[in-house]
Parts: C-alpha cells; structure tokens; sequence
C-alpha cells in the first residue's frame, strides 16, 4: 500500500503510491491531496508523477470588503460631476 517517504520538501512529507494503487481508489487519493498532501506515484518502483495540491491564488478576497472601509481617506470634490473643459474632450474625442 502507501507509505510515507520523507523527501525534502517546504512542510510536507510525500507519500509514495502504486499506479494500482490509485487506479482502485481515485477519489480517495484525490481527497488526500485536496487535504494538502502530495502524492508521488511509482510505477515498478519509478517515480512517474507527482500529485500535489493547487496552492490559493495570495490576492483571493476571503469575504464582502466592509463598509466605510476607506472612510476620511478622501473628499468627493463639489464639482465631481460637471462637464470637462473643451480641451480636455477635445483631447479624448481627438479632435
């Protein structure tokens, strides 16, 4: 069956397993690496492959961004909302 193998690694130790091994229970070996463990799979005692979980993308929002969250750190200018001067369009609208 599997057994751990301590390789080198940042915290995790791989486990080593049989082609076989994982043809009879994917989606065990699966939930595994989806608990955080890396699988390396041998066939007649080769390395063929490694199995390792997908890390999460560092910049995922977790959650609703609270509100206010960016309160006092700026002021909506009084004329937010008024027409651009002529050069300014003209510039945009490339005339």
């Amino acid at each position: 069956m599997a057994a751990s193998v301590a390789k080198p690694s940042y915290h995790t130790a791989m486990t080593t397993v049989t082609v076989h091994d994982v043809e009879r229970d994917v989606l065990g070996f699966l939930r595994r690496v989806e608990r955080g463990e890396t699988l390396v799979i041998v066939r007649d005692d080769r390395p063929v492959a490694e199995v390792k979980p997908v890390p999460a993308p560092a910049n995922t929002v977790t959650g609703l961004r609270p509100y206010g969250l960016a309160a006092g750190e700026f002021t909506v200018p009084a004329d937010f909302d008024a027409s651009l001067p002529e050069d300014v369009l003209a510039d945009f609208e490339a005339k």
